[in-house]
């Protein structure tokens, strides 16, 4: 191996380990299958404290479903397939 391609090699190995990752709520690993964000995701979010859904009620629940059925007036009837994270999400809030 040339010296040209070795020094090459070098720097891309030390790119890979410079790289970090992004935060587990960007990643499929921070995101329910069932819609929001599992507990790994919650933890990794740096804005503040996010706290679990609560599905019973209250002033949270009240204050999310109002603000997400406005999302849902605005999304496309083509991105309204029931799988999609919005959907998700309102369904385990039982918006």
């Amino acid at each position: 191996m040339s010296k040209l391609k070795k020094a090459i090699t070098k720097r891309e190995q030390k790119k890979r380990k410079k790289k970090k990752k992004s935060p587990a709520w960007t990643r499929k690993e921070g995101k329910s299958p069932t819609g929001g964000l599992n507990a790994k995701g919650r933890a990794s979010y740096k804005g503040g404290t996010l706290k679990a859904p609560q599905p019973e009620g209250g002033a949270r629940k009240k204050s999310f479903c109002a603000r997400m059925k406005g999302m849902r007036k605005r999304q496309k009837p083509s991105n309204n397939t029931g799988k999609d994270r919005l959907s998700l999400s309102l369904k385990k809030w039982k918006c």
